[in-house]
C-alpha cells in the first residue's frame, strides 16, 4: 500500500500557478504518475486538466445552493465555494483518462485525481467527497495499471481557502464509502530528473485461428485480435531480458543516465497453439498478425530493473490495445455517423463493413488491415508521451492531441518527434484456401483441396483413378522385389 506521495517541485509549482492565475471556483483533472509496489511509495509526475466537454461545459463546476440564490448580492470566489455544492461529471472524466492513458508509455499511468476547490467545501460537504470517490474509482476502471491492477489510486486536493496540498489513498473496493481514504504522506522533491531510460524494439508474430463456430462477435476481427492479445500476455510473462547486452540475472537498481537498450527473449513453446488450433475441424482459416513495436519506459533510480522490465512487458500489451481500440472507436463512429444517414446509406452499411466489424469466418479472400503507427512526442526533460498516426493522417492531429489531452502547448517543431516505426503492425487474414500453416502449407492446403473435390462427381472419379493407380503401382512394386530376391538367390546356387 502506498504510504508516502512524492511530487516533482518544478511540475507541481508550474500546476499550482496555473490553476491561481485560472480564477476559477474548482477545476479536476487527472494525476499522472507511478506506484512503486517495490517501494511502497507514489510518485507525480504532473496533473492535466480535464477539458471541457463537447457542449463546451467544464468537468467541474460549483452548484449554487437554493439558500444562496434567495440571499443573492456579490460574494467573494472563497465564500461561493464554502457554501455550495460542486459538481464533477465523472463519466467525461473518466472518458479522459482513458484517451490519455493511451498517450502514456511504459512506467507512467493515470494514478488518480486532482480537484482545485476551497477547504471548507471539500471537508463540509458529503455529496462532494462521494461524487470525487466515484470519479476516482470511473478513472481506476477507464485507465487500469499493470495486469493484476492496483487496489488504490490517489486523490489530491489543491486548496486555495487556506493554500495547502493534501493527499489521500483512496482505496477501491465494490462499496465505496469514506472508510475507503486514508492519507498519505505528501511531500515535494526531484522527480523527473532522476528517472532511468529504457527502450525495447519487440518484433512478433502472432497466428491465430478463425474458427466458424461462433459465427457473431466471436469471428470478428476485433474479437480474435483482444483474444490473441490477451494470450500473447502469458507469453510475454516468460520472457526473459536482456539490458545493454546482458542477461539479467539479479534484482538491482540501475545508476546510469544513458537510454538502456532492452532486448525480450520469449522461451520456447513445446507446442505452438495456433497450430494445434488450425488442425482442428471448425477452423476456416488464419489471422497473421505481427510486427514491430517500440516501447519507453521510465524507472526511479531506487526501484530494481526487474520494475522496468515488468513496465516494457506492460507497455507493449497497453500499445496493441490502444491501437485496436483506435480501430474499433473509428469504425463505431462511422457506423453512427450512418445510421443518422438516409436508408441508401443504410444499405450500403450492410454492404461494406469496416473491418474490424467483418465476419472473418465467411471470407473467401484475403484481407489486411494496417495498425496506427506509434510517435514519440516530448513531454518533460527527457520523457517521451506517444500517440498513434493513421496512415492517411498527419502530425497535425498529434499536436491537436497534446494540446486538447495534455494541456500542452502546441509542439512547433516536428523535427522533435521521434518516429522508430516506419512500418507498423499488420493484420493479414487468409482462408484455407490458400493459407499456409507453421510450414505444413503444402499438407493444409492439399487436404483442403481434396475435401472440396469430394463434393463432385467428377472429383470423386479422379480420387478413384488415383487410387488405382496407386494400388498398381505397389503391387508392382512388390514384384519387382520378389523377383530380385529369387534372381539373387539362384545366381549365389550356381556359384
Amino acid at each position: 500500500m502506498v504510504k508516502v506521495v512524492v511530487g516533482d517541485e518544478n511540475q507541481l509549482k508550474l500546476a499550482e500557478d496555473r490553476l491561481t492565475q485560472s480564477g476559477f471556483t474548482a477545476q479536476v483533472g487527472l494525476v499522472i504518475g507511478k506506484l512503486s509496489s517495490p517501494l511502497d511509495r507514489g510518485f507525480v509526475f504532473d496533473l492535466v486538466p480535464t477539458p471541457t466537454n463537447d457542449a463546451g461545459e467544464p468537468a467541474c463546476s460549483v452548484v449554487e445552493t437554493k439558500d444562496d440564490k434567495k440571499k443573492g448580492g456579490s460574494k467573494s470566489k472563497s465564500q461561493v465555494s464554502d457554501a455550495s455544492t460542486l459538481f464533477i461529471d465523472t463519466d467525461w472524466v473518466a472518458e479522459h483518462a482513458r484517451q490519455v492513458s493511451r498517450m502514456l508509455v511504459g512506467g507512467m499511468n493515470v494514478v488518480g485525481v486532482y480537484v482545485w476547490v476551497s477547504d471548507t467545501s471539500f471537508k463540509n460537504s458529503t455529496i462532494t467527497l462521494c461524487q470525487l470517490l466515484q470519479t476516482v474509482k470511473g478513472v481506476a476502471e477507464a485507465a487500469p495499471i499493470l495486469e493484476g491492477d492496483w487496489d488504490e489510486r490517489l486523490l489530491i486536493h489543491i486548496s486555495y481557502s487556506p493554500r495547502r496540498w493534501t493527499c489521500r489513498n483512496c482505496m477501491l473496493s465494490s462499496s465505496i464509502t469514506s472508510s475507503s481514504i486514508r492519507p498519505c504522506d505528501f511531500k515535494m522533491g526531484k522527480v523527473l530528473s532522476s528517472m532511468q531510460r529504457f527502450r525495447c524494439i519487440y518484433n512478433f508474430e502472432l497466428r491465430l485461428p478463425i474458427s466458424h463456430e461462433h459465427e457473431s462477435t466471436a469471428s470478428t476481427l476485433s474479437a480474435i485480435l483482444r483474444y490473441g492479445i490477451s494470450t500473447h500476455v502469458k507469453e510475454l510473462r516468460g520472457a526473459k531480458a536482456v539490458i545493454d547486452g546482458k542477461l539479467i540475472t539479479n534484482d538491482e537498481p540501475c545508476t546510469t543516465d544513458t537510454l538502456h537498450e532492452v532486448e525480450l527473449l520469449l522461451p520456447f513453446l513445446e507446442c505452438d497453439p495456433a497450430t494445434e488450433a488450425c488442425s482442428q475441424k471448425n477452423v476456416d482459416g488464419l489471422l497473421v498478425f505481427g510486427g514491430s513495436v517500440c516501447s519507453f519506459t521510465y524507472l526511479n533510480n531506487k526501484e530494481p530493473v526487474s520494475q522496468a522490465v515488468a513496465d516494457i512487458k506492460f507497455d507493449i500489451v497497453r500499445s496493441l490495445q490502444s491501437r485496436l481500440d483506435i480501430l474499433c472507436d473509428e469504425a463505431d463512429q462511422e457506423l453512427a455517423a450512418e445510421d443518422e444517414g438516409t436508408e441508401e446509406a443504410s444499405q450500403d452499411r450492410l454492404s461494406h463493413k469496416p473491418v474490424s466489424k467483418l465476419a472473418l469466418h465467411s471470407l473467401r479472400k484475403t484481407c489486411h488491415l494496417a495498425f496506427p503507427r506509434r510517435v514519440f512526442i516530448p513531454w518533460l526533460g527527457d520523457i517521451y508521451i506517444c500517440d498513434y498516426l493513421q496512415p492517411s493522417e498527419t502530425l497535425e492531429v498529434i499536436k491537436d492531441h497534446c494540446v486538447e489531452l495534455m494541456s500542452m502547448q502546441a509542439p512547433t517543431d516536428a523535427s522533435t518527434f521521434f518516429q522508430p516505426e516506419v512500418e507498423a503492425p499488420s493484420v493479414i487474414s487468409k482462408s484455407f484456401w490458400d493459407v499456409s500453416v507453421a510450414g505444413n502449407s503444402n499438407n493444409s492446403s492439399s487436404s483442403k483441396s481434396r475435401e472440396v473435390d469430394d463434393a463432385s462427381p467428377e472429383s470423386s472419379n479422379r480420387q478413384l483413378r488415383k487410387t488405382v493407380n496407386f494400388s498398381f503401382s505397389m503391387v508392382a512394386a512388390v514384384l519387382i522385389l520378389l523377383m530380385s530376391i529369387l534372381l539373387g538367390f539362384v545366381f549365389v546356387r550356381k556359384s
